[in-house]
């Protein structure tokens, strides 16, 4: 079984910020909403944690499974460039992300993708056969690009709605036409 987590609360997340990769490390909510994931998963004995090698990623899956986390950088948040940090409000989006004509820096979804979806190809080639628990600990956009990895990536390329909010998790299993 697969159990994607989204982190726990930072200070950005409850300011409203766009957080990428210069986000904080959780909060005290956060870490509330990570000990709440120990005790909900308190049932599983996984046999391997991987994380984004964001820390508030990394703290989450720790303290949610007592075990020390395999960073793999695939998994990292997506890039926002110069629109990381900044309130959400206040950023010019095009559709779902930062205009990258306006910030630099900003990551290309179907790269953000290709990553995202070679980590949990490897992972399925590696694990997909066993009866293993796996618990990956990521992003928002993380989340929701695992979701589309099982389920499909929606007509709208719309893949935030499938993700998990802080301190939450989804389950998945490996399909053996996937």
């Amino acid at each position: 079984m697969i159990y994607v987590i989204r982190h726990g609360q930072t200070t950005l997340n409850k300011e409203g910020r766009l957080q990428g990769r210069k986000g904080l490390p959780l909060n005290e909510e956060g870490i509330r909403q990570a000990e709440n994931l120990k005790h909900i998963l308190s049932q599983v004995t996984f046999d391997y944690v991987f994380s984004s090698p964001q820390e508030r990623a990394i703290q989450t899956a720790e303290i949610s499974t007592g075990m020390k986390a395999i960073v793999d950088s695939r998994l990292d948040v997506f890039d926002l460039g110069e629109a990381d940090g900044l309130q959400k409000c206040e950023v010019k989006m095009a559709g779902l992300l930062p205009d990258p004509h306006i910030y630099n820096g900003v990551e290309q979804t179907d790269q953000y993708m290709k990553r995202v979806f070679s980590f949990m190809e490897e992972l399925k080639a590696n694990h997909g056969e066993s009866e293993r628990n796996i618990l990956i600990s990521g992003h928002r956009c993380t989340t929701g690009c695992i979701g589309a990895f099982f389920q499909g990536v929606p007509e709208d390329r719309n893949i935030l709605k499938l993700s998990s909010n802080n301190g939450e998790y989804k389950q998945y299993e490996f399909a053996e036409d996937q």
